[in-house]
This record gives C-alpha cells, structure tokens and sequence, in this order.
C-alpha cells in the first residue's frame, strides 16, 4: 500500500538502487550537505514511528554499518527527543563506521548494545535500520541470526527504505528477511517494493521527501532508463478514450473476439462482456457453427457470426471495421489456433493474445514474432507465469532474472507489449518501457479473471489506446474492480464493476 507519492516531478517514477546513489551524488554535487540528507531521512521516520508507538512505548532501533544504519542513530536521537524509550542495537562496532554514519552515531548519547536483549517482549516497535536496498549479497552469520530472531517474535517492525534481506531492485529475499509492517523510503519507490515477495514483507510503503531537490531527481530518473513506473491513473490517464458529444458506437471501435467449440464457450464471452464494458462501441463473438445456439443463448448486445476456420476468419477481417481482435480464450490450443493467428495478425489490426493462442507456440515464440512482425499491427501478449514458461523457456528470455528484466527481455523478443500477470502483473514494451501493477487484490485468482482483463485490453485498444497505455488500463480496472467487490469475486462480476470503476476516474 502506497500512502505517499514520490517527489514532485517523478510522477509514477520508480527509481533504481544505483540511480539512488546517482541521485545522492547529485544532491550532494549541488550543494546540499550528506549529513543533512541523512538527517532529513532520519526525521521522516521518526515521525512514521511516532505515528505507530503507542503513548510511552519503547522502541528497539537496529543499526547496521552503513548509512542505513546512520539513518537509524537518527532516528533513535529524534525519538528520545520526542520523549519516547529507546534501545539501540548496533551490528558492528561503533568506531568501524564511516563518514555520515559516524557523524550521526556521534550524536546519540544513550548507550549502544552490541546483541539483542535476551527479551524483546517490552518492545512495542523494532525500527529496521540494518541495510535497506542497497543490499548486494545474502545474509549469512550473524546478521542473518539476527534477522531471524526478531522475525520470529512477530513484532512490529519499521523498516528504513526497505526491509533488511529485500532485494531492493527485485524484491527478492536474499537469505532471510524481516516482514515490515510499515516501510519509509526516500524521494521515490524502487521496483522491490512492487514486487513479491517484496511487496508482501514492505507492508505499508510511505515515501518521504528529504530536499534532494529537482536536479537531483532528474539525475536519478535519467540513470533508470529505461523507465519503470507504477501502475496507476497518472501513467495513463490522458490517453484514457473520453467521450464526445459527436461519439457514437462506430467511433468506439469494433472489438472482435474468437469464440472456443461447443461447451467451451464461456471464457469469450467473458472476454467480449469485458470489452463492451469497457467502452468500446461494438463486440461481435466469432463463433463455430456446433456453438453458435450456445453463444446465441447468452449473447445481447454482443453480436454473433459464424467463423469456422481460419478462411473463415480472413473472410471476416475483409471487414475493416474490425479494428481489434483477440484470441486465445477458450479457443483450444494446436495447429487451426496457430493458423487463426497467423491471419489475425496479417490483417494489421490491434491484437490481443491470451491462454490457448500462447500456449498453441510453446516452444516457438521465434514463430510467433516472425508472425506479428510480418501483420505490422500492435500487439498485447497476457500470460501467466505457466505460459510464459511455455513460451520464453529455452529462449534469451532469462530465467534467473527478476520479473521486470524477465517481461523486458520477453517483449523485446516477441515484438508485443507482454502483460506477465500475477500478485505483482508486470506490463513490459518492446522499447523497454515497463511498469509494475500494485493495484489489485487476491481475489482475482478465480476462473476467467484473465479471459476478462483481455477482453479489458481489446475494448481499449479497440477505442484507440496505444498497446502501452491500453494494458496498463486495462491491468489497473480489472484490479480496481476486485478491490471495490472484495469477497466472494467471480470472473462475471469484472465487467459489471466497470460503471463504477469508470465513474471513479
């Protein structure tokens, strides 16, 4: 959960670990003293901890040897100073710290304990000021311990920047780490506190100003090229499809989408709900002879017509009209899908591709490049991580990689905007522009939540939101639909969330 935004300027910027230290510099080169940064940082969580301790609560401040740890003496000085108890831990010797760590060391006047108390249980808050992001290697030894010690309590815990084992650029754990349930970061969020488990264990994530000022801020932008964003409104809201009083259906799009064979209707017709819902002017179900009474029973304002096979399908794109087109859901995986988008993505128009279309080139997405490549159209790809596998395992994809480097090197690849979906939905473009979703909720791992958001990702594109833009929306509003119905979710109730979710925007 988010409850600040980042510095002015920075927008839905996520900055990286090293572009922080680019950042610092800059702030640094431009006249604003390190000590007052480490102070400023120091400051702000101290009134986070003010905010969380009860009145007279004693806080336990854990400091490790860098300026995580400065962070932390500072923290604990402006603590006792607001009249609260504090202990402090210090992992290391007080004299072996260096520059601003030691200068605010040198100003804490109460004592300094070399291991935890052998009680932790008066403490109502551990403030977590043992390594933040910047952590380049596994715990291990007594840090290690440690960590495990106080997590194992399960008391609350204030991280500083990032909680103590947390991969701060890909949210991993390296070795073990603390669960925060409050994290204070600086100027702007890093992708690890996006991503799981990351994400899991920042808990509620607040982003503190501490006057690097403007310049700095461009520094450090300009070194995370090429950008990463948090998903959200502000990312794409202007090119969000807004209605005139000269708009009419046929000005809203055509989206088309395939329907599977008879008893396996179901997911393109959630798929198509979720495009009309969303705005676009006209869906029409494409479906085989064998399910068209079955599609014809549950359809009304979503047209239907015949499609059998792929001539069929040609036959049907002769229609320019249809300005978007998504397959996959539902339509069965082997050669007549592979054949179906191979047509769909010759005739140049916006595609979407879903479940049976990816995993119908397991093991090929050279073919499936070569495919969208030759159409010319722009293209939105939404696997699971299941179908990611299928289809960038034993490519360049890597697989040791974190998910934002993992869904970059896959768009790259397959030459399509890549939504890799999941409790942390990364949504990639082939020119390494990339964003991470925050905004959902658990309920949607329940059966046909993915055909909906595709249908969300056709209806957009159908309006004529760029591929970008158009998955970023479209991950956001399926998220906000699940947050605003909460319990009890099924994959029907998305689309009928969409007057709401749009109202609110």
């Amino acid at each position: 959960m988010v409850e600040a935004r980042a510095e002015r300027g920075a927008g839905t910027r996520l900055l990286t670990v090293a572009a922080v230290g680019k950042l610092d510099a800059a702030a640094i080169a431009g006249g604003v003293p390190s000590i007052a940064l480490m102070e400023a940082a120091g400051a702000a969580v101290a009134e986070r901890a003010v905010a969380l301790l009860p009145p007279g609560g004693r806080a336990l401040v854990l400091c490790g040897p860098g300026n995580n740890g400065g962070d932390g003496f500072v923290t604990a000085r402006r603590l006792v100073e607001a009249g609260f108890p504090v202990d402090l831990v210090s992992l290391g010797e007080i004299s072996a710290l260096k520059g601003d760590a030691a200068l605010a060391a040198g100003l804490w006047t109460g004592p300094v304990q070399g291991k935890l108390p052998e009680d932790l249980s008066p403490y109502a808050l551990v403030i977590d000021a043992l390594f933040g992001a910047g952590l380049s290697r596994d715990l291990d030894g007594v840090a290690r311990a440690l960590v495990e010690t106080v997590a194992a309590t399960r008391l609350p815990v204030l991280a500083v920047d990032m909680p103590s084992g947390v991969d701060g650029d890909s949210g991993a754990v390296r070795g073990a780490a603390l669960a925060a349930t409050d994290t204070v970061t600086f100027v702007a969020m890093k992708a690890g506190h996006l991503l799981e488990p990351g994400r899991s264990l920042c808990g509620r994530v607040h982003v503190a100003q501490i006057g690097t000022g403007e310049a700095a801020l461009a520094a450090g932008l300009a070194a995370s090229e090429p950008p990463l964003h948090r998903n959200g409104p502000d990312l794409w809201g202007a090119s969000f499809p807004r209605l005139t009083g000269a708009s009419h259906k046929y000005t809203r799009g055509h989206a088309l989408v395939l329907s599977g064979p008879a008893t396996k209707t179901g997911a393109a017709r959630l798929a198509a709900r979720g495009a009309l819902r969303v705005g676009a002017g006209l869906v029409t179900v494409a479906s085989p002879v064998a399910a068209l009474a079955e599609n014809a029973a549950h359809l009304t304002a979503i047209m239907l017509r015949r499609c059998e096979d792929p001539d069929d399908l040609d036959d049907t794109l002769a229609d320019e009209r249809l300005n978007a087109i998504l397959l996959g859901p539902g339509l069965g995986t082997g050669e007549g899908t592979r054949e179906r988008v191979g047509v769909a993505a010759g005739a140049g128009r916006n595609l979407v591709l879903d479940a049976d279309a990816l995993t119908s080139f397991a093991d090929d997405a050279a073919t499936l490049a070569d495919l969208i490549a030759d159409g010319g159209g722009q293209a939105v790809i939404t696997p699971h991580a299941g179908e990611f596998a299928r289809l960038f395992d034993g490519t360049t994809v890597p697989r040791a990689a974190d998910k934002v480097a993992r869904t970059r090197a896959a768009a790259a690849l397959i030459g399509a905007v890549v939504i890799f979906k999941g409790a942390d939905t990364v949504i990639a473009h082939p020119d390494g522009r990339a964003a991470i979703n925050a905004h959902a909720s658990p309920y949607l791992g329940t059966a046909g939540s993915g055909d909906v958001l595709a249908g969300f990702v056709t209806g957009l594109l159908a309006q004529g939101m760029a591929p970008f833009e158009a998955a970023c929306a479209a991950v956001w509003l399926h998220g906000d639909a699940a947050l605003r119905h909460g319990p009890g979710l099924i994959a029907e109730d998305l689309p009928e969330l969409m007057p709401a979710v749009l109202a609110g925007l």
